[in-house]
């Protein structure tokens, strides 16, 4: 047997050329693996599992039915690669009432990487991209200014993450719709983990994939701030070690390479804007804000922390959201910021009206003197934003200060700032970075000057207000206490170690701590002017032996289904209903999915039906 070049429709795009026959299942030709029922799966399972884990399943079968062959030998894939998609993947097939396919066996059709194994999933990773060499007598500052492609960002990423391996490291928080990572950077004095006290902070870029300065921004501002870093800057030093620092530079990395190839220089409004589902990622996160309006004038009702309504998950949810959603519950964040183009302005929420026919309405949040403080941090060390001309772009809102209510400007709903007041700790707001969402090459060192230290200030903000622990009277922390200020009906919530984070302005209030079978305890607090750190403020609260019902505040534990629709969704539910716990309904023969193998008479794929 010889290697032949893959001619196999669905594995035109595995990182290898050449195949051989017969494969690890015996299939001894091209045209026998075509009608077998094991390609059929790989072919379809994109749409059964709603872009779930694809295209990683593919290309896994891929590396099975048609494996690389080099010199004519046949190298296997690694089991380390099959087992990781496995664990991962298991839950998708079991939300459709599928066995796992019987060719993905890791122990069977899979070898360790002692006995020489290929990774059939290392494209997706950007690790077969070839980045140009650079002189080696570059300064430590250097950043080169250029648009990068999805792989060169995630090798931008890892180089920046390794060079300041004791600051920084890289993590992916899922896959698009089209299987690329979306990877974060990390810097912190303790990367990869939460610090007692540290805040937590995050910029999301590329949210809509044709606005890509803020992508770019965010692989500048990597580079620099562990250059900077490294080089003794006191205020980079200080940021860093007092601040949890996450950057994801592209949420849509697939309507990216859709603008991408238009190319530099185009700034039409629609193509690569939305995601390979065709779905606006900024008006996909579920509608809070209209629930928070009615429980707006219900006594004792707090706008913080709403639950999903099952109903969202009824409709389409692109995986880019989920995973954000996850992340957002993974971390404590406490603030962020969203960085758009097309514009030059800084909104905050609320971004969808109080009254949902008045498309321009001033809509505030309880904490709209914070969000105009927060929003003002960015506009006001930015040169051209707090420019009082007119004639310019974002001229329309000098008058405003640079920023601007969401709702007043215009109105949307299922947008990510309000889920993450609604429904988190965390405080956002979105930058319009510019009026050219495709700028060219020779415009982005500018536009770098213009934002970096707007970037770091926004940042220094996340140590406004006051923090502090909540914990019992021997000293254990609790966790999902209710940190209450009088006045504003927001509350925000401890973390896992008992600490918290409250921003607010400067002023003098009442501040109470409160959690399930404990009294409350009072504080006044007065944060002066000037002051540019979050004060300390401790409770310990004390147990009650009765707690009684209708003062019991749910935590957010509670909120969440044990049958978690965010970890146990089932894109497939059928006119727009969730499918009944437990499984398949009872008296149905065979699976929904079974059609789509009714093509095969002798070979149906009885392995995928569960005993």
């Amino acid at each position: 047997a010889k290697c032949v070049d893959i001619a196999l429709s669905s594995c035109t795009d595995v990182a290898y050329t050449q195949t051989m026959y017969p494969n690890f299942l015996d299939q001894k030709s091209r045209e026998v693996i075509e009608y077998s029922s094991e390609y059929i799966l790989i072919s379809v399972l994109h749409n059964l599992l709603q872009g779930e884990c694809n295209p990683d399943l593919r290309l896994l079968g891929c590396s099975v039915l048609a494996p690389q062959c080099e010199k004519d030998k046949i190298i296997k894939p690694c089991r380390h690669v099959c087992e990781n998609l496995k664990k991962n993947c298991l839950p998708a097939f079991d939300a459709i009432d599928m066995a796992w396919p019987y060719f993905l066996d890791c122990d069977r059709f899979f070898a360790g990487e002692e006995e020489g194994c290929f990774d059939p999933l290392a494209k997706l990773r950007g690790e077969v991209d070839i980045e140009e060499d650079l002189p080696s007598d570059l300064p430590a500052t250097f950043i080169r200014f250029k648009h990068h492609s999805y792989s060169q960002m995630v090798s931008m990423l890892k180089k920046t993450a390794s060079k300041c391996s004791h600051i920084a490291t890289t993590y992916s928080i899922g896959r698009s719709f089209e299987g690329k990572d979306l990877f974060v950077i990390e810097f912190s004095t303790k990367p990869g983990h939460h610090e007692l006290l540290k805040p937590e902070f995050k910029y999301i870029g590329n949210m809509h994939g044709n606005e890509v300065v803020g992508k770019e921004l965010l692989i500048y501002l990597a580079q620099y701030l562990c250059s900077e870093y490294l080089l003794g800057n006191p205020r980079i030093q200080t940021l860093i070690n007092n601040t949890r620092i996450h950057l994801l530079p592209s949420l849509n990395p697939d309507g990216y390479e859709l603008a991408a190839e238009e190319g530099a220089g185009y700034n039409g409004w629609v193509i690569g804007r939305q995601t390979a589902q065709n779905l606006d990622l900024n008006r996909n996160f579920p509608d809070l804000t209209s629930e928070a309006y009615r429980r707006a004038g219900i006594r004792g009702a707090r706008l913080d922390h709403i639950p999903i309504p099952q109903s969202y998950w009824w409709g389409k949810v692109a995986p880019e959201t989920k995973a954000v959603m996850k992340w957002l519950r993974s971390i404590p964040f406490v603030l962020s910021a969203s960085l758009h183009g097309g514009e030059l302005v800084v909104t905050y929420p609320y971004d969808y009206s109080r009254h949902p026919m008045e498309e321009k309405m001033f809509s505030p949040t309880p904490d709209e003197k914070m969000f105009k403080m927060l929003a003002k941090a960015y506009a006001d060390a930015h040169p051209v934003i707090s420019d009082r001309s007119e004639l310019r772009c974002g001229g329309n809102f000098v008058k405003r200060g640079g920023i601007i209510n969401g709702a007043e400007w215009y109105s949307f709903t299922g947008g990510m700032a309000d889920f993450n007041y609604l429904h988190t700790n965390c405080f956002e707001v979105t930058v319009e970075v510019g009026c050219e969402k495709f700028p060219l090459e020779e415009e982005l060192f500018t536009i770098w000057h213009e934002n970096r230290d707007a970037l770091l200030n926004y940042m220094e903000m996340v140590h406004r207000g006051i923090k502090g622990i909540v914990s019992d009277k021997f000293g254990n922390p609790i966790k999902n206490a209710r940190i209450s200020v009088r006045g504003i009906q927001h509350d925000v919530t401890t973390a896992a170690d008992g600490d918290y984070w409250r921003l607010l302005p400067p002023g003098t209030y009442i501040i109470s701590a409160q959690a399930a079978g404990y009294s409350r305890v009072m504080k006044r607090v007065t944060l002066p002017a000037k002051m540019k750190r979050a004060g300390r403020v401790d409770f310990v609260l004390r147990p009650v032996e009765a707690w009684p019902s209708k003062l019991l505040r749910r935590s957010m534990e509670d909120m969440y289904d044990p049958y978690d629709p965010l970890e146990l969704f089932d894109p497939h539910a059928q006119q727009g209903q969730p499918e009944a716990r437990g499984g398949s309904p009872p008296g149905r023969e065979k699976p929904w999915w079974w059609s789509y193998f009714s093509s095969l008479d002798l070979h149906k794929p009885l392995w995928l039906l569960k005993q």
